[in-house]
């Protein structure tokens, strides 16, 4: 056999080895280390635990481990330009949400991320209404009454949420402008704090997220009259939505995606965005989701994409609207 031929041969082995065994000849597919989950809140609120749950069921996926890295402060914007600036290898993500994507840009004037040209999108993982929860001395009962309540005391109702600016501060703008009523904004350092005093009545009213106040409705600390998602949440199925009440367009979710750097390979974000779809779908997650009040999702990175969008210019006019400025 000449050098020729066995060039062909040694070819020829190569081609059908690489076929039957492509990860080794070409490397291991992606994920071959730990991947970091950088969330921008401390442990114990509602994106870090979507976050814990996710970074579990993908270490099962990838039988790799998925770790969370809380880096708080700016409303989570420090988080994110960590991982904006973070080589684009698919080992550093992040936990997004509304409040970092779609929010922040207009209360930051130099917000150090551009929301659209420096992540790529993977999947929206979960979300949640916000509800409108009052203080039982409250004489409403629903949406309709409050409204009503409201424009008879122009001036007097005051409202709490976790500081100017934030998802619950501006959900509850968006209701204040569509219903057309005067309340007054009590900003606190945290949704925590807000809803202590929504409790012992020192303020009257909060759009809060399900997760944080559906045991004190439960109880009976806390009256619920609607929810701002343009369904009826499947944790609160008996509550109606604001929109029922005549309040069309002030629909408002909070959402919990995954997303890395811009320029990480698609093959790894597409790998990332199925598993999540994947894990989504488990029932044992659905279950664990549904049980803290949130909702699964699950989108492709085209979907994710457009939602940012979408609600860039929405979240941007209510801010304008509001006078809300980071403090």
């Amino acid at each position: 056999m000449n050098v020729m031929d066995m060039k062909l041969v040694v070819c020829s082995i190569v081609v059908v080895f690489s076929s039957l065994f492509p990860t080794v000849v070409l490397g291991q597919a992606y994920p071959t280390r730990p991947v970091r989950i950088v969330v921008g809140s401390a442990a114990g609120g509602p994106i870090d635990l979507v976050a814990r749950l996710t970074a579990q069921k993908l270490s099962e996926v990838f039988d790799q481990q998925f770790v969370i890295e809380n880096r708080t402060g700016a409303g989570g914007t420090i988080a994110g330009e960590y991982v904006a600036r973070s080589a684009p290898d698919g080992y550093t993500l992040s936990m997004g949400s509304a409040a970092t994507l779609c929010i922040a840009p207009a209360l930051y004037p130099k917000l150090p991320y551009d929301p659209v040209r420096d992540f790529s999108p993977i999947s929206v993982v979960a979300a949640t209404s916000f509800v409108l929860v009052a203080h039982p001395s409250i004489p409403a009962r629903s949406v309709k009454e409050f409204i009503a309540l409201a424009k008879a005391k122009p001036g007097q109702l005051r409202f709490g949420s976790a500081g100017s600016g934030s998802a619950t501060h501006l959900s509850a703008e968006l209701f204040r402008s569509m219903a057309k009523i005067d309340v007054v904004h009590v900003p606190y350092k945290g949704g925590s704090q807000a809803i202590i005093d929504v409790l012992s009545g020192q303020i009257d009213f909060m759009f809060d997220t399900i997760p944080n106040s559906r045991q004190h409705v439960k109880a009976g600390k806390l009256r619920a009259l609607g929810v701002t998602g343009s369904q009826r949440s499947p944790v609160m199925r008996d509550l109606p939505t604001i929109a029922e009440a005549g309040i069309a367009g002030s629909e408002a979710t909070t959402w919990f995606g995954l997303l890395a750097p811009a320029g990480t390979p698609r093959d790894s974000v597409s790998r990332l965005s199925a598993a999540s779809r994947k894990i989504v779908a488990n029932e044992d997650m659905k279950q664990r989701m549904l049980g803290q009040g949130l909702e699964p999702v699950g989108n492709t990175p085209e979907q994710f994409a457009q939602l940012i969008k979408l609600e860039l210019p929405k979240w941007a006019k209510v801010v304008r609207s509001s006078g809300a400025r980071v403090e």
